[in-house]
């Protein structure tokens, strides 16, 4: 490994200098995780301004994530190969750019296409934040520095929907749905100010990349999640269902291609090892279904607020609060002391909590007038948060538990990169579930429409409880049973 040193020689001042170093990662991380609420929130407002196809708001967020799942392993790599500080700042500057780019773009096809910029960008960011903590933390202040990661990420996703309606609703200098992007400039400031503190690192023996690899992931998982995006799932075309096909056959060549590069001895996107273990496939399985429904519900529930009950980019934002608190909540009492307690057993009280809350939201919705907000909608959004803060914690100890050493980068970016992947099929399919029920307008079809994306989001709990347990080891299996 090779480091440059850059801090000052005495040691408080050196101690100093890594927590400020820290402070520019912590924010290039929560940055990220922002933009995503914050323009969720704003999306129906972004296309009541710029004007085109109801299925572009869709779009406005599965633009940013999909570039952001599938580089997001090549941007680990180029970390490893060019220097993680090096490709932070980079990361942090085109991300700062392209923010202002959307903020600026006078048509929806321009912002769509600066929403890639940064999804892009994302994924050269978040990748090197571990390695960069590990390089410049040892002992304790390492623990302490890795351990501050999961409390910041909560408190951005409590400030990500309320900050995108607050900033939307406020029309600061008429800036209107622009001000979401434009916050990023500022943090993205302070990030490039702090970034002199970080020491250069880089992998003590380089990876290759696999460009072809990389192609071949892009261009399956395009063409899986095109054909969703605004399409009647139950009445698509030919063609639709061609892509996706072509799409699913494409990751096949993908995995192929990865074996066929390990043998050769070079870096694939993805190693094969880790699918050695029964439970890392289920947990990919699980983190796609899982992320696929807490992303696509809030989308739908963004959608039938402004759209279809017609609130203001305020209430909606505010909404999704109670839900925001819950998981912020709950996922410090169990990373803090639940999961060490009662390990894989979290999982399956998480999910049967936000089984519980989707199906209150569901009834709230169905005793609600289609005119009026349906305030006990709040009581079971903040049990959704309580169930996805539950879940989170224990899922991605149990996922990494069985792993090598030199397993988890890989198997961590992977599980990022694939947690962005539920995210963006949640919202194309979910999205797409509602707008296409709510087709015949009106509140009415607005209210059916937004129970027929719940239960859809019912099913695939479902589907997450039932491969959640297929990550649960054998002797785990056991050992719990034993000590009821």
């Amino acid at each position: 490994m090779t480091a440059e040193r850059v801090l000052a020689p005495t040691p408080t001042a050196a101690y100093r200098w890594r927590w400020l170093a820290l402070t520019a990662l912590l924010l290039g991380e929560a940055m990220n995780l922002l933009d995503a609420t914050i323009v969720q929130v704003a999306a129906p407002a972004i296309h009541a301004d710029l004007g085109g196809s109801v299925s572009d708001i869709q779009w406005f967020t599965t633009a940013y994530t999909l570039p952001f799942a599938v580089l997001l392993i090549t941007g680990g790599r180029l970390g490893d190969i060019a220097g993680r500080r090096r490709l932070f700042v980079i990361g942090v500057t085109g991300f700062m750019l392209a923010s202002t780019a959307c903020a600026l773009a006078p048509t929806v096809g321009l912002l769509i296409a600066f929403r890639v910029v940064q999804g892009a960008a994302a994924a050269v960011i978040i990748p090197q934040t571990i390695g960069l903590i590990k390089t410049m933390f040892s002992g304790d202040e390492m623990s302490k520095a890795l351990g501050s990661i999961g409390p910041v990420m909560g408190l951005a996703a409590v400030c990500g929907p309320v900050l995108g309606g607050v900033l939307t609703h406020a029309d600061l200098f008429g800036s209107s749905w622009r001000a979401a992007f434009l916050v990023n400039v500022p943090v993205s400031l302070v990030v490039l100010a702090l970034t002199p503190k970080l020491l250069e690192n880089r992998a003590p023996k380089r990876p290759t990349l696999d460009l072809t690899g990389t192609l071949l992931a892009t261009m399956g998982v395009g063409l899986v999640v095109y054909p969703l995006i605004g399409s009647d799932i139950a009445a698509m075309s030919a063609w639709s269902w061609g892509a996706i096909v072509a799409g699913l056959v494409l990751m096949v060549v993908f995995a192929l291609h990865q074996r066929g590069v390990a043998v050769a001895g070079r870096s694939p996107v993805v190693e094969p090892s880790l699918f050695a273990h029964r439970g890392f496939p289920a947990a990919l399985v699980t983190s796609t279904s899982f992320f696929a429904v807490t992303n696509g519900l809030m989308m739908v529930i963004v959608l039938q607020l402004q759209l279809g009950l017609g609130t203001d980019v305020l209430n909606a934002g505010l909404t999704l609060a109670p839900w925001s608190v819950g998981l912020a909540v709950a996922s410090w009492v169990a990373g803090a002391h639940l999961v060490r307690r009662y390990g894989h057993r979290m999982m399956s009280l998480g999910l049967a909590v936000l089984l519980v809350g989707a199906l209150a939201a569901i009834a709230a919705y169905h005793a609600a007038d289609p005119m009026a907000y349906p305030k006990p909608l709040l009581i079971a959004l903040s049990v959704v948060g309580l169930g996805v803060g539950l879940f989170s914690p224990a899922f991605f100890t149990i996922a990494l538990k069985p792993l090598q050493p030199q397993e988890i980068g890989s198997a961590a970016g992977l599980l990022n990169a694939v947690q962005q992947l539920g995210a963006t099929l949640g919202v194309a399919i979910l999205g797409s579930v509602y707008l296409n029920s709510a087709k015949p307008g009106g509140p009415s079809a607005a209210l059916h429409a937004v129970q027929v994306a719940f239960w859809v989001a019912v099913a695939l709990v479902v589907i997450s409880f039932v491969t959640s347990r297929l990550m649960v080891e054998k002797g785990d299996t056991d050992k719990a049973g034993a000590q009821h």
